[in-house]
């Protein structure tokens, strides 16, 4: 077990944080971009756990489920614009209170 400078409930502590205020911005955002935004933020809390947990117990596995979770983030994070380009073109604003063009 390797020891971290920094003790290990504060990195938890600065994960919930951050965890927190994304699920805040996902709650509370109209804008589409900063849903996103939040999203990405909340991933990061999770990528900061894990490579804390894997440095801790000496396993690599952390940062490789890092890297899989970074790649996914990048994926989302380009559909989800791409989506937000085409919606903004069509309606003129990513106010998610205005946004209907979904229901069926």
């Amino acid at each position: 077990m390797t020891l971290l400078p920094v003790p290990l409930g504060n990195y938890i502590l600065l994960s919930g944080i951050l965890f927190s205020l994304g699920v805040i911005g996902v709650l509370t955002a109209r804008n589409a971009i900063i849903i996103l935004m939040s999203v990405e933020l909340m991933l990061n809390a999770a990528n900061l756990l894990l490579v804390v947990f894997a440095r801790v117990h000496g396993d690599i596995g952390g940062q490789v489920m890092v890297f899989f979770v970074l790649t996914v983030a990048a994926a989302e994070a380009a559909v989800g614009l791409a989506i937000l380009v085409a919606v903004f073109r069509r309606k003129g604003s990513v106010d998610v209170d205005r946004l209907n063009m979904l229901k069926g």
